[in-house]
């Protein structure tokens, strides 16, 4: 790494800035320190959430499956959230600061209600009919750390990334930055599914729950250590303000068109611009039409809610035509949200001894997929990439990326449903499918590795892809937006995820409260056929679409 050094601030943040020099490598040991405490604390509150809603809280399995997959899907929208508070209201350092303290109290009640008796119902057998449901009070102690900890994430991942970034002024360093932000947010999120998760089942849920306590109060004093030292730039303005712009104006617009004589386009400060927008979706186009009454008592014009520029036009425009695209990996996500939720039901119920001492944590087994993903990404960099550049003189596109993704994506859904098909004929040949909840089916917990494996390298694939596509695909002014895409596809696939399985659970009786007595292996099924039908959709998406904002870039239907 560089020596430290401090960048110079660009001139239109000149009046944003208490001093002219700040920024550079001197802010990055406190920026990647409460990364990591911060990424601690929401990995000690949410990693093992559903095995601590069954054995501390004594809610019902499934029950427990959909307020996990709420609270994640909230943990992957709320950060888009707080991106927008920052651009627009406040900056990066306090809404950061804030919200590192909103989470610090989420992990204190969580703390608090795995500790006191009188904030959790008596502890029972997992699953038995006896067990006391939580009262009120523990119901809503649960649920106020819970909204908590969404909040504390949802104002801290994505704005703290993005407040790192702008300490640096060259491409190249904030690259650097990047590569050390994702290997952070990925140590200590292996951190959160190993370490942490074995103290809360093994030793203690106060423990646990403490040490996210404790990291998350460490992140929040490095971070404001660094105040002094922090370059603060003045929000920007919501980007999604001008989309706004362009809809309202167009609307305005359209009867007017027939009656009054346009004055042509209006471009703005934008020497460059083309002279006139495209041809498609054409009904936007009068937002751009400049008329007599749009022009200012100097004789100027300026963008408003009446008159937007071609650019802001066009934007839009783009921004239309890539959403298929995107809406194509909401059920991507949605069956990797439901293997990761339902394959801890199928851990807790299997053998995970290594060893006579040892017993692997059913939380951890997703650790697998994110060390799956992380030496995939790697492997494909440094090796698959280059190798096919050397075969077929051509670059990797990102939609091809994708497609991979996808389909890898499918053989990990029929491997989920043949090992729980596995599963139960296991059962069946042990007579367990009519024994009380907690019975440990004779099979070991490692075969749902393969399952967290394929995924992993399906991940590898379709996300990086999926940032490069976004990234080079979505208007300039939204850039910093285009990323965090990903984590709204995320959030959706979660709450999307809770809706199938509450009709699965309504209209079949694949899903009841003991798996053993249930089809586990027909839900999974149920998943291969929504990938396989969805990467149809896909296939559909790249054949209409078309590379807007990359040069040389050909359709990629064949691909």
């Amino acid at each position: 790494m560089e020596s430290l050094q401090t960048t110079s601030i660009p001139s239109d943040q000149a009046p944003s800035m208490k001093h002219s020099k700040r920024g550079g490598w001197t802010t990055f040991p406190f920026i990647i320190g409460a990364v990591m405490g911060l990424t601690l604390a929401a990995g000690a509150g949410s990693s093992n959430l559903i095995v601590f809603l069954v054995t501390v809280m004594n809610i019902k399995s499934i029950n427990a499956t959909q307020i996990n997959n709420i609270i994640l899907g909230c943990y992957s929208l709320f950060p888009i959230a707080g991106a927008v508070i920052a651009d627009s209201f406040f900056s990066s350092f306090y809404v950061v600061s804030v919200f590192a303290f909103v989470s610090l109290l989420s992990l204190i009640l969580l703390t608090l209600a795995s500790t006191i008796h009188s904030l959790r119902p008596p502890t029972c057998v997992i699953g038995s009919l006896a067990c006391e449901a939580p009262s009120k009070l523990q119901y809503a102690v649960l649920y106020l750390a819970l909204a908590l900890a969404s909040l504390g994430v949802g104002g801290t991942r994505f704005t703290i990334s993005t407040m790192g970034a702008d300490q640096f002024k060259k491409p190249n360093e904030q690259g650097t930055f990047f590569s050390w932000y994702f290997f952070t947010l990925y140590l200590a999120s292996a951190i959160s599914l190993t370490a942490i998760i074995y103290v809360q089942d093994s030793v203690s849920w106060g423990l646990g729950f403490g040490i996210g306590v404790v990291a998350n109060a460490i992140g929040l004093a490095v971070f404001l250590l660094g105040k002094r030292f922090y370059c603060h730039t003045k929000p920007k303005g919501s980007p999604f303000v001008g989309i706004a712009r362009v809809l309202v104006a167009a609307v305005r617009k359209r009867r007017k068109l027939e009656t009054v004589q346009t004055q042509g386009y209006f471009h703005g400060d934008n020497t460059k611009a083309i002279s006139s927008p495209t041809e498609s979706l054409r009904f936007l186009n009068c937002a751009a039409l400049r008329f007599e009454d749009d022009r200012k008592s100097d004789g100027s014009y300026s963008s408003s809610w009446w008159l937007c520029t071609v650019e802001e036009v066009e934007d839009l425009k783009t921004l239309i035509k890539i959403m298929p695209l995107w809406s194509s990996s909401i059920l991507l996500s949605t069956t990797i949200a439901m293997i990761n939720s339902l394959t801890v039901l199928q851990a807790l119920t299997m053998d995970r001894h290594l060893g006579p001492h040892f017993k692997i944590p059913a939380g951890s087994f997703l650790v697998f997929s994110i060390l799956a993903t992380a030496i995939s990404i790697s492997i494909i960099d440094r090796f698959l990439l280059p190798m096919w550049e050397k075969l077929t003189r051509r670059s990797l596109k990102p939609l091809q990326q994708i497609g991979i993704g996808h389909v890898i994506n499918i053989f990990a859904m029929v491997g989920s449903a043949l090992v729980e098909t596995r599963r139960l004929r296991v059962v069946r040949t042990h007579h367990l499918n009519r024994e009380p909840p907690g019975s440990v089916v004779p099979m070991s917990g490692l075969w749902l590795m393969v399952q967290f494996i394929v995924i992993g390298v399906g991940e590898a694939f379709h996300f990086p892809g999926q940032v490069a596509l976004y990234y080079q695909e979505f208007p300039k002014s939204l850039r910093s937006t285009s990323t965090a895409m990903i984590s709204l596809l995320i959030g959706i696939g979660y709450y999307l995820s809770t809706a199938i399985i509450d009709s699965v659970r309504r209209s079949t009786g694949w899903l009841p409260d003991n798996i053993n007595d249930g089809r586990l292996d027909y839900v999974f099924w149920l998943l291969t056929a929504i990938a396989f039908v969805n990467f149809g959709y896909y296939l559909l998406c790249t054949k209409m679409f078309k590379y807007q904002n990359t040069e040389n870039h050909e359709n990629e239907a064949s691909a």
